[in-house]
């Protein structure tokens, strides 16, 4: 299986050619529920330029972080970048910076009190980790996961991530989309409201319903509240406020299924559909150009835009001499992401995908870029943080109630280490440092000494409760250290709980 040097480059730029695309051709019916009636742009005058696209905006950053960082970033390091640099505070963007400044960690900085954590923030900007991992989905789902916790924390947005970026890695390397949305299911749950839109739309498809019957099936099952707004003729498909990725991941889908190897139809069919109409287009088109690449998209789409890339959610004065860090155009954009895209193969002894020969992609086996566990070992930590540390790392779960704290009422949190490195033996110690005076843990503050190597294969968890008298702040913040006999290893785990009684129970969890 090996991807041509060339080819890779038509395709990364065709991702972000057919980004820059469908965000300009569906910005002026966002969130509009109807159908629409789209041909081309209907903007005046843009005059060779694209509309400003925050589908693209959070990725420009990402990819400052990588060059900055290199390949190591985690959510906790992408949660710095992001408190930092965008700007919005609107929906589940703001609700993750207000969650961030408060102290709480991805992915409770995604879940907490987010009424939008089902939305669309998150897989719109899935193609970054595709492009930088063609044909390895198991690492493009990875890096996925740990940017749409951030601010979709355990919602169907960053299953909605997760498949999306999948999907487009492996579209690298495989040209059939049957055969990419079975790979990028393969990462979520069966269960899930993603992945149940997926199979809704592939169905209505193959039982020859028209793009518009599909699209009203689509909004039966799964259309949330679209900012309010009511189905026209149909007030009951209201939908639940919030509950956005399934159905426009479906309309993405849907312009795909329909539109086929018509690039102008593939976007024009996902505008017409309505719903997040820049996203779903946007997103549409950037799967095409991966399949296809650059030169297979018509020019007339291109022309009217050209190829610069316009900011619209990004903290530009801190980027550099007013922004000039972030990629000018798609063609920079393109050359950065292939060259940290060049330094992860080689990290993962993959260089052979995208060598000087010809592209060979006829062998390429579909169930070796499937997961046989549907994604388990890559979301399963959903329900709280996860600290990596050089041979542990250590997930912390806050129970159904999540990270708060009320005065004189326990609060249990479940601290579960694992080895990541040899099954050396160990020898753990573990001491608290607590917030203040008041503050108790059971069932010690210390003492713990535990055995920790070959012998035991499964995490070790460990069980503690909180209570406090008296809470006097708002955010209450608790440090577990590890250490390790006769080493050198220190390893804080920071706890974060919040004060309840400065909010409403019914709104704590």
């Amino acid at each position: 299986m090996k991807l041509n040097q060339d080819d890779y480059r038509n395709k990364v730029l065709g991702c972000w050619l057919g980004k820059n695309v469908g965000g300009t051709l569906g910005a002026p019916f966002e969130w509009i529920r109807q159908i629409n009636d789209v041909s081309f742009y209907v903007q005046e005058n843009l005059n060779g330029q694209p509309m400003p696209n925050d589908d693209l905006d959070i990725q420009l950053l990402w990819l400052c972080a990588l060059e900055e960082k290199g390949l190591d970033v985690t959510a906790h390091r992408l949660a710095e970048y992001w408190c930092l640099y965008v700007t919005p505070h609107w929906m589940e963007y703001g609700t993750a910076k207000i969650n961030m400044r408060q102290g709480l960690q991805p992915p409770l900085s995604g879940t907490f009190l987010n009424l939008n954590k089902h939305s669309c923030g998150s897989y719109i900007r899935s193609e970054i980790w595709a492009c930088i991992a063609p044909g390895l989905p198991h690492i493009a789902a990875r890096y996925a996961y740990e940017d749409a916790i951030l601010d979709h924390g355990d919602g169907e947005g960053t299953y909605a991530e997760i498949f999306m970026a999948a999907l487009e890695s492996a579209a690298f390397v495989v040209s059939d989309l049957r055969r990419l949305i079975e790979i990028g299911l393969s990462y979520i749950p069966a269960d899930c409201g993603i992945a149940k839109a997926v199979h809704t739309t592939v169905e209505c498809f193959d039982r020859g319903l028209s793009w518009k019957e599909t699209r009203e099936e689509i909004l039966r099952l799964y259309g949330g509240g679209t900012l309010g707004q009511p189905h026209p003729g149909n007030p009951t498909l209201a939908g639940v406020m919030g509950y956005d990725a399934p159905s426009n991941v479906a309309i993405t889908l849907v312009g795909l299924l329909y539109g086929g190897e018509d690039f102008g139809q593939v976007q024009c069919i996902a505008v017409n559909c309505g719903e997040d109409t820049d996203c779903t287009a946007a997103t549409g088109g950037s799967i095409w150009g991966i399949i296809h690449g650059a030169t297979s998209i018509p020019q007339k789409w291109i022309d009217p835009i050209g190829r610069s890339i316009k900011t619209v959610c990004l903290n530009l004065g801190e980027l550099g001499t007013f922004g000039d860090q972030v990629p000018q155009t798609v063609d920079e954009l393109t050359d950065r992401t292939i060259r940290i895209g060049r330094i992860l193969l080689m990290n993962h002894h993959a260089e052979n995908l995208c060598s000087p020969e010809p592209t060979q992609l006829n062998n390429v086996q579909i169930d070796s870029l499937k997961t046989d566990d549907e994604g388990r070992s890559i979301w399963c930590g959903m329900n709280g943080p996860r600290y990596d540390f050089d041979l542990f790392s250590a997930h912390v779960d806050y129970g159904t109630e999540g990270p708060v704290i009320r005065d004189g009422q326990p609060k249990s949190v479940t601290v579960t280490i694992t080895n990541r490195y040899k099954k050396i033996q160990s020898n753990l110690s573990f001491h608290w440092y607590l917030p203040e005076a008041g503050w108790k843990v059971s069932p010690s503050a210390d003492g713990f000494a535990m055995s920790f190597g070959w012998r035991l294969s499964k995490p070790l968890k460990l069980e503690y409760t909180f209570t406090a008298e008296h809470l006097t702040r708002s955010t209450n913040r608790a440090v577990l250290e590890i250490t390790m006999e006769g080493r050198p290893t220190v390893m804080h785990i920071p706890i974060t709980l919040l004060n309840g009684n400065l909010m409403p129970r019914e709104s704590a969890s």
